[in-house]
């Protein structure tokens, strides 16, 4: 049996859905009817959460009486707003606790004050997020407030430029694989004829050749920058459609996993048949959808709490007779909430935090592998206001490479409804550019102006625009997936049964990263404990688990091989002795503004 239909037989007690049955028919994500879909890709895989009555996961409170049972979850950002969701809609007692003062977590926006907006609608955020059509599981969250998805809509090209000239384009690259693949190699400048003679064949068909979560651990101790080298590709087609994306991540490739990067590239281009372009929301992040589904979630009984630290877990006793213990949140301003199961949804320093003030909570192996999950270098965003517009051929998001520490500009009136009426009433812009992955020895001052640099090698019509207002964001709170081996990563189960992690730097058996991995195991985490207490859960979406093209491309590899005679191991973990293991990054020694 192969990994994949292991894998849906296996771990259905633990995935997300679009459920419908605690649902009010407006919100429902999708038509009753087993032949709904959540994209336009055939083969999209769901996955069926155990029916009520199935307890699939022993040992969590399945003696606590349904209309007592409680869950803190403690993060307001998408994967607590998932589990949250999950919870309440099958009648789970919920206290959701955020550190910040709204919801959104690193997908937030807050309002800041623009010179020429009397509305008060100028706001800022981390920067650019793109909602790919391959996201089903958060698309399936937003339907609770959204049923079609009117706070979307479409991005029209994603061009690539490189520094020198070469620009790569997705709008009339067909959908489907292998289609999408080949239409995309013909239309690159970035491939010639002579280029394609010197591609690793094997290595190409090894992007094709996958089944998850196999291919994770087929990829320990190997870097993205090590899987992008034996690809040979050439450079432009590296930096433009490979390096590009795996940035995206604010990793550097020689720091990020090499599996990771297989499995984005299977989401996102080589496995799925939703494409490669990508919508955006219509206007700030809280205004189209975190205060709705803030809404929504007060509205069937979610107790919210934001501006609230938590300051670890305490074991106490049961609830109720026969029942397991139960879980004492501490917080920071002295109050405590009592629970009979924790869902941690934070980010990564306050989740090893919680661990280490919580001694009693798992086992000392795992305890070691939380303190050792590393954060990707430093980003930065700087938002400007300018008094005079862009040109007229702008595309709203524009990836680059080779343009020094600058890796995207977003024409952010181009996209955000109320940056746009900024901009009609001023006749100005709105620009952010972003630097990922920022090194160490670089310090903020450098970058801020080398993005100006760049800003002005691409536009230079701002030259002599007066700057308005602006805001600079530098963080360094993103989870790095490493080369270390992906089964020591934590998950979402933990060695206590009553204690769920969620977010998009854990560890998750399917082809899913950013904002989809966030909301996914969310819902994973709600389903588990869900299934413990003999509740239905929530069915999952996926991209398909593993290769499109059956058997096709393994023997493929096979003619490749003979034929070739190579003289380097096709295993990608045979050319790498030792796994390499990302270092814990450092906070900044400097930085100029946080975000609120």
């Amino acid at each position: 049996m192969s990994g994949a239909a292991d894998l849906i037989r296996a771990v259905g007690a633990t995935l997300p859905s679009v459920a419908r049955a605690a649902v009010p028919p407006r919100l429902r994500t999708g038509p009753a009817d087993r032949g709904w879909r959540p994209g336009v890709d055939p083969r999209a895989v769901r996955i069926p959460a155990p029916p009520a009555g199935a307890a699939a996961h022993a040992g969590t409170a399945t003696a606590v009486p349904r209309t007592e049972r409680g869950v803190v979850v403690v993060g307001g950002g998408i994967a607590g707003i998932a589990a949250a969701t999950a919870l309440v809609e099958r009648g789970v007692r919920v206290t959701l606790l955020e550190a910040r003062d709204g919801l959104g977590g690193r997908v937030r926006s807050w309002p800041v004050s623009v010179p020429g907006d009397p509305t008060g609608r100028a706001t800022m955020s981390r920067g650019f997020h793109a909602f790919f059509r391959q996201y089903y599981n958060l698309r399936g969250l937003l339907r609770r407030v959204d049923p079609e998805l009117s706070g979307l809509r479409p991005v029209a090209d994603y061009p690539l430029l490189h520094a020198d000239g070469s620009r790569d384009s997705f709008t009339a690259i067909p959908r489907r694989p292998p289609f999408n693949i080949l239409g995309f190699v013909a239309a690159s400048p970035s491939f010639g004829a002579a280029d394609l003679l010197r591609v690793d064949i094997d290595a190409a068909l090894g992007l094709l050749d996958v089944d998850f979560p196999t291919t994770f651990t087929a990829y320990d101790g190997v870097s993205a920058a090590d899987v992008l080298d034996r690809l040979r590709f050439p450079p432009g087609m590296r930096d433009l459609a490979l390096e590009v994306f795996a940035r995206s991540f604010f990793a550097d490739p020689a720091e990020f996993s090499g599996g990771e990067l297989v499995a984005m590239f299977h989401s996102y281009f080589l496995g799925s048949a939703e494409g490669l372009l990508f919508d955006v929301a219509t206007d700030d992040f809280d205004a189209t959808w975190w205060a709705p589904l803030g809404r929504y979630l007060t509205e069937l009984g979610v107790e919210m709490r934001c501006g609230t630290t938590v300051a670890g877990l305490e074991r106490i006793a049961a609830s109720a007779a026969g029942a397991p213990p139960g879980i004492r949140v501490a917080l920071a301003d002295g109050g405590s909430v009592d629970a009979d199961a924790v869902v941690l949804a934070t980010d990564r320093e306050p989740l090893q935090r919680l661990v280490a003030a919580s001694g009693w909570l798992g086992d000392p192996g795992w305890r070691a592998a939380v303190a050792g999950l590393a954060r990707a270098p430093r980003f930065v965003v700087h938002r400007i206001w300018f008094d005079a517009p862009m040109r007229p051929d702008t595309a709203p998001f524009l990836g680059t490479a080779a343009y020094g520490y600058l890796d995207n500009v977003s024409a952010v009136h181009l996209l955000e409804d109320g940056a746009a009426q900024w901009a009609r009433r001023t006749g100005g812009s709105v620009v952010e550019l972003h630097a990922y992955a920022v090194p160490d020895d670089a310090s903020d001052e450098t970058v801020l102006a080398d993005l100006r640099a760049q800003l002005s090698r691409l536009h230079p019509e701002l030259d002599r625009a007066r700057i308005v207002h602006e805001e600079i964001l530098v963080e360094q709170d993103c989870p790095l997936a490493g080369t270390d081996p992906w089964a020591d990563r934590p998950g979402v189960a933990t060695p206590d049964p009553a204690v769920l992690l969620a977010g998009d730097g854990i560890r998750c058996e399917l082809p899913v990263a950013l904002m989809e991995r966030a909301a996914t195991t969310g819902f994973q985490a709600a389903n588990r404990l869900l299934a413990g207490w003999g509740e239905a859960g929530h069915d999952l979406w996926s991209v398909p688990l593993a290769t499109r093209f059956g058997p096709t491309v393994p023997t493929m590899r096979r003619l490749v091989r003979r034929t070739v005679g190579r003289s380097r191991p096709a295993d990608p973990r045979a050319a790498h002795a030792e796994p390499r293991t990302a270092p814990v990054a450092q906070p900044p020694a400097a930085t100029l503004r946080g975000a609120p």
